[in-house]
């Protein structure tokens, strides 16, 4: 039965022969190439020049004052008073807890009113 593959030693054999056989046959060469092994010590080229990094200084310590001053701004407000109280409208007012509304109808000051709430409820309160 014939194998269609040699066999490893037949193989290794013809490659021994093939290199043998270059090796022996092999008159000097026309061309000039280097075939490098990498035994020894390895040699690397030089390396490249980086300049050094720029110098910077640090700011100075006081910074003087900019040779022209800007205008004030054109209007000036007047601050707002503090604990200024609303303005007081003509008619009553009816204050019911954290609401206060304007009531439609007149009533004598002290008697109970209603605001209505966030959800349309009823909030009872007094009139001013």
């Amino acid at each position: 039965m014939l194998r269609a593959f040699p066999s490893r030693t037949a193989m290794l054999a013809g490659l021994v022969l093939a290199v043998a056989g270059a090796l022996a046959s092999s008159g000097p060469a026309a061309a000039r190439v280097f075939v490098g092994v990498g035994i020894g010590v390895p040699f690397y080229p030089p390396g490249v020049y980086y300049p050094p990094p720029p110098v910077y200084y640090a700011p100075p310590a006081y910074y003087p004052p900019p040779t022209y001053y800007a205008p004030p701004p054109v209007v000036y407000l007047p601050p707002p008073r503090a604990n200024s109280a609303p303005p007081r409208s003509a008619g009553q007012t009816c204050y019911a807890g954290a609401y206060t509304c304007p009531m439609d109808r007149p009533t004598s000051p002290g008697s109970s009113c209603y605001c209505l709430g966030n959800g349309g409820s009823r909030v009872w309160g007094q009139a001013n």
